[in-house]
């Protein structure tokens, strides 16, 4: 919300002209104020340093007002110069005590000068508006150029935008590729690889308590054949078929699920003697963790124990992908599959089975199809705006009525976007689809300075040419535009900081885009202001022009609900009388103060607990609309496989003597200590030298001998080739690094993932063997780690510059005390509440706590200045005075950023119902502080001030 200046109190030396009505009400002058709001706001204040108006024509004066500053709760109001004839001299009351607090501290030093400085601005814009409304709009057209360069078929990359840049796992995942290769046409191995293989998934759940019976295998058993007998027809008339695009294993594909192999190879399997997680096949161990689940288990059995039942099965069909002319083949046959997979089940009818289905390109495609679901709402935003923009400034006052004046000020929000969308599409910023949020952010905040400046044009007077009004208006706005302009920019500066790119770039944009809209604020709109007073001028001569037989239509049409305005008059919003006269004395009740902190005690008590229940990271599930077909995969795959999660790579990283006992038992303990962890199961350790030093010893061969233990390496990876992989040997015949697996298990939430994630590295690093783990999805895990880090991180940065900023341009210490105050409780409430409305803490979430703080600077900072600055003897008189001043402000900058960004409640995608949810949390917290809280804790405080 822009920022609004109370209302100063005279200098010293010049005593205040009182009305007679003035001098009767004494201290209670602001009951009986007539300064006018705008249509639907409270108008900005002049500051304490705003040099006088020009008294005449031309560009104003720029000296500085040397009459000292009145302070603190003595300063006299500074009635409107167009008030009633003042009171005969001896009856003019002399001012109170004005010096009483001026040893309170002042840290303002921008504010006079910025004001000098507007007024000048505001004169060039009245005396100029055409020119000050047209380069705006050109500079618009030139930057919109940009958008031509917004790329429509490139493929937004989501590891890079989505997960923390410098990730650990990405720095192993770089040792990996540097130091082992994979072979996906001949040996391929998903654990193996450093990166995600292209794949098909398909997750078949039983209508029945179990699968495991033949005639469900059957009809699995003619799933898996009508997927394999996919083809794509190229345009050249050749096919891709399975068999050519599949991941192989020595001379066959891979498997999708090693138990329905065995049974399609022998029909007469008995499925009722299964053990799990490893049975042991005419001699052959299969592995079957992570292709059934929903299982019941029964008594040990062979290497595992007995599966009574299975309620849900995997078909998993890996395609090559290392070759890049394979992977563009096998990328097309998952498009035709994603195309032809309904076509097959219902083809088939199946009646045992339900099945859903992913692709390694479901994720991508899915997330560009999320963006299609907003576009429908973004014109719903702008006409919401420009009803309530247009509602709030409409008039039965032909004279006053800013209807037009409001919808320009939409449009000027608008062109603010087109502008720096433009700029940054031109330098080369990625536009990531968050950033399609900001728009509808940017349409409510924007439209603020508007109503501060509609505002202080009420202000001025009829009578005054346009250029002195403009330099009036621009002197009181100077603080006001800025001082929330310059908040809101560094609290999403801050957020370039992130170790997120999309956070990053949202950031960017919407920071940008804000400057814009403070320079078109002041250029653009104001211009169209000046042309409308141009307006009023010309209405108001011909309502005046003597015409007895036009006079009463004129005034009907014109003011069928009153008279004709006074030139030099203004009038008060009906809500600022309300805060006044029933709103500001309920709060201040004695029993209304009791109940509001027993309110802010539950309330943050409640945030406090549910920011202890806060979930971490994102969900992948979530990167898709409601309506897509990954959601009911990941539903099932968790609630039927998520006790069971990826198999990690254990990695010895520089030569150490494996032909060393002493070695070899420190490896060996390290390795036991994983298996200990709770999210290790020990049984499924797969390590190449236990092996190999059973083969030796088997062999009769020594393996604490350097040459014996070396020489016969190759002989073992012959006779095991599943370990080829693992070893890397240097061409001087030095194990340069190797491998083993570990697999980990009950890792089903994003916090398990998070401490088993750190509970590994830590065993790494602490081994005596230099090591690391990894596997291709702690890429994403990383983020879980990273995201608090990264949320305090530019939570405090952001909070430190909106302290600096507060004490640089607002007079008082004690406002930027209450400030921090205000933005660490809205911040604490909105984290607490998002875990209530099932909002995790992830890369999106965290910008909306970033924005957090900006509105959290504005209501609090209003309210207390104005509480500060006001000249009423009591703490109860200063919080009314200050909800009369400033209530309907901060109300009306919530609701207008409500309606920017309420039509994302209805998006299908949680990418941006979550911007609307926080958004809407923001508003809420930061109007009730404002409103509420902060205007109650200052009677309390108020009193030390």
């Amino acid at each position: 919300m822009p920022w609004v200046e109370p209302e100063p109190g005279p200098s010293p030396e010049q005593k205040p002209k009182l009305t007679k009505q003035d001098s009767a009400t004494g201290p209670e002058w602001y009951q009986k104020s007539e300064e006018s709001e705008s249509e639907g706001n409270q108008p900005p204040l002049e500051s304490l340093a705003s040099p006088r108006p020009p008294e005449t024509p031309g560009p104003p004066a720029l000296e500085r007002d040397d009459a000292p500053l009145p302070e603190g709760d003595d300063a006299s109001p500074r009635p409107s110069v167009l008030d009633d004839a003042p009171l005969p001299e001896e009856e003019t009351p002399e001012p109170r005590a004005i010096c009483r607090h001026r040893h309170r501290c002042h840290t303002d030093c921008l504010e006079a000068p910025l004001s000098r400085a507007f007024q000048w601005l505001g004169w060039q814009v009245g005396a100029h508006p055409w020119i000050f409304l047209l380069a705006p709009l050109m500079l618009t057209a030139a930057l919109g150029t940009g958008f031509l360069y917004l790329p429509e078929e490139e493929e937004e990359d989501l590891e890079k935008q989505y997960t923390p840049v410098g990730g650990p796992a990405k720095a192993e995942r770089r040792f990996v590729q540097g130091h082992f290769t994979t072979n996906d046409s001949y040996r391929f191995s998903a654990s193996r690889r450093s990166t995600e293989a292209n794949f098909a998934s398909l997750l078949v759940v039983s209508y029945s308590d179990s699968l495991l019976d033949p005639a469900t295998f059957a009809e699995v058993s003619k799933l898996d054949g009508a997927v394999q007998d996919l083809r794509v027809a190229r345009e050249n008339g050749s096919q891709i078929q399975y068999q050519q695009v599949c991941a192989r294993y020595r001379a066959l594909c891979v498997r999708p699920n090693p138990l329905l192999y065995a049974w399609q190879v022998d029909k007469t399997l008995n499925l009722s003697s299964i053990s799990f997680p490893i049975y042991n096949h005419g001699g052959h161990p299969l592995y079957l963790t992570g292709f059934f689940g929903g299982r019941i288990l029964g008594g040990s059995l062979g290497m595992g124990h007995l599966l009574l039942r299975a309620k849900a099965m995997r078909l998993l069909y890996y395609l090559k992908t290392e070759d890049p002319e394979d992977s563009v083949q096998s990328k097309q046959w998952l498009t035709h599959f994603l195309e032809q997979f309904t076509n097959i089940t219902n083809t088939l009818a199946l009646k045992k089975i339900e099945v859903v289905h992913f692709t390694s390109l479901s994720r991508q495609l899915e997330f560009q199809a999320t963006s299609m679901t907003v576009i429908p709402v973004f014109h719903l935003a702008y006409v919401l705006i420009i009803l309530f923009a247009v509602t709030s400034c409409f008039r039965f006052d032909c004279i006053r009525n800013k209807m037009c004046v409001a919808a320009f000020g939409v449009i000027s929000a608008f062109l603010a976007v087109v502008s720096g969308f433009g700029l940054l599409l031109h330098i080369g910023v990625p536009f990531v689809i968050i950033v399609a949020n900001s728009p509808f952010l940017i349409l409510g905040v924007g439209v603020d300075d508007m109503f501060i400046m509609i505002s202080a044009w009420h202000k001025t007077s009829l009578a005054d040419d346009i250029p002195e009004r403009m330099s009036n208006v621009y002197s009181k706005v100077a603080v006001s535009i800025t001082i929330t302009t310059i908040t809101n920019i560094l609290a999403f500066y801050t957020g370039v900081m992130s170790s997120f790119r999309s956070v990053q770039c949202f950031c960017i944009y919407t920071g940008t885009t804000l400057l814009f809209c403070y320079f078109y604020s002041i250029t653009c709109f104001g211009a169209f202001m000046a042309l409308d007073g141009k307006r009023e001028v010309v209405c108001l001569r011909w309502l005046k022009k003597a015409d007895a037989k036009w006079s009463s239509f004129k005034k009907f049409c014109c003011f069928p609900f009153g008279s004709v305005p006074d030139e030099h008059g203004t009038d008060v919003h009906p809500m600022n009388l309300f805060f006044r006269d029933h709103f500001g004395p309920f709060l201040t009740s004695s029993e209304s103060k009791y109940f509001v902190v027993f309110i802010y005690v539950l309330y943050i008590i409640s945030s406090i607990y549910g920011c202890f229940h806060v979930q971490e990271g994102l969900d992948l599930r979530n990167l898709a609309s409601d309506d897509s077909y990954i959601t009911p995969y990941f539903n099932v795959e968790e609630d039927y496989f998520s006790d069971y999660g990826p198999r990690v790579m254990v990695i010895v990283t520089k030569k150490v003597d494996y032909w060393n006992e002493d070695v070899r038992q420190k490896l060996e303990n390290c390795i036991k200590i994983f298996e200990k962890n709770v999210y290790v199961d020990k049984n499924l350790t797969e390590f190449w030298l236990d092996a190999y030093v059973q083969y030796l010893k088997g062999n009769s061969q020594d393996p604490n001998d350097k040459n014996t233990f070396m020489n016969n390496i190759p002989d073992f990876l012959s006779n095991f080739p599943n370990f080829q992989h693992d070893i890397n040997i240097s061409s001087s015949n030095e194990i340069i690094s190797s491998r083993g697996f570990i697999q980990t298990t009950n890792v089903s939430s994003s916090t398990k993932k998070k401490i088993m994630l750190f509970q590994l590295r830590r065993i790494a690093e602490d081994c005596q063997i230099p090591l690391i783990v990894y596997n291709q999805a702690f890429i994403y895990f990383d983020q879980y780690a990273a995201i608090i880090e990264n949320t305090v991180r530019n939570v405090l940065v952001a909070s430190a510059a909106m302290f600096i900023v507060s004490l640089l341009l607002i007079p008082y210490p004690f406002c930027s005390l209450w400030v921090t105050f205000a933005i660490g409780s809205v911040i604490v409430g909105v984290t607490g509440f998002m875990a209530f409305w099932k909002v995790n803490l992830d890369s999106i979430s965290m910008i909306n706590l970033v924005i957090c703080i900006g509105f959290s600077f504005d209501f609090s900072a209003h309210i207390s200045y104005a509480f500060i600055s006001s000249s009423q003897p009591s703490v109860n008189q200063k919080s009314i005075e200050a909800l009369y001043l400033l209530g309907y402000p901060v109300l009306q900058s919530a609701i207008s950023t409500i309606l920017g960004v309420c039509v994302l409640a209805s998006a299908k995608a949680y990418i941006f119902r979550t911007f609307f949810k926080i958004m809407f949390l923001v508003m809420v917290f930061g109007a009730a502080h404002g409103l509420i809280f902060i205007p109650v804790f200052l009677t309390f405080f108020g009193r030390f001030i």
